[in-house]
């Protein structure tokens, strides 16, 4: 792969944190977005508003009930972190529309967007309660 073909593929495949809180704030409807971070729940002590938190090592169990009809937006920790890149590979296998949230929580936070706390339940189950679509 070229350049130019690998910059094209990455803007495809990313969305910015700016861009994400605008189409949050448009159209709600229209996305689905997914915490995919693992790990112990005192280290996963926030997460973006409305955002499922379904840990990346479980996230193909949940396939089922996600919804084909919404853009999928997964993000992890920051840019170091590869688990929404590896989330997406199965997602996109299965017919999802899926992007990943570059710069992770860590980009999110940064610009100072809205956090909620995590769903600590979730956590401890590690999956997390889908609504249904």
């Amino acid at each position: 792969m070229n350049r130019l073909a690998y910059f094209r593929a990455r803007i495809d495949a990313t969305v910015s944190p700016v861009d994400l809180f605008s189409l949050l704030k448009t159209n709600p409807e229209h996305v689905c977005v997914i915490d995919v971070r693992n790990g112990p729940a005192e280290l996963i002590k926030d997460r973006i508003p409305n955002a499922l938190q379904i840990p990346q090592n479980v996230l193909v169990k949940e396939v089922a009930r996600l919804p084909l009809n919404r853009h999928i937006v997964l993000y992890c920790w920051d840019t170091w972190c590869s688990l929404a890149a590896r989330a997406a590979v199965p997602l996109i296998e299965r017919g999802f529309d899926v992007r990943e949230m570059y710069g992770g929580i860590a980009a999110w936070k940064a610009l100072h967007f809205p956090t909620v706390p995590a769903d600590a339940e979730a956590l401890a189950s590690q999956t997390a309660p889908l609504p249904r679509y």
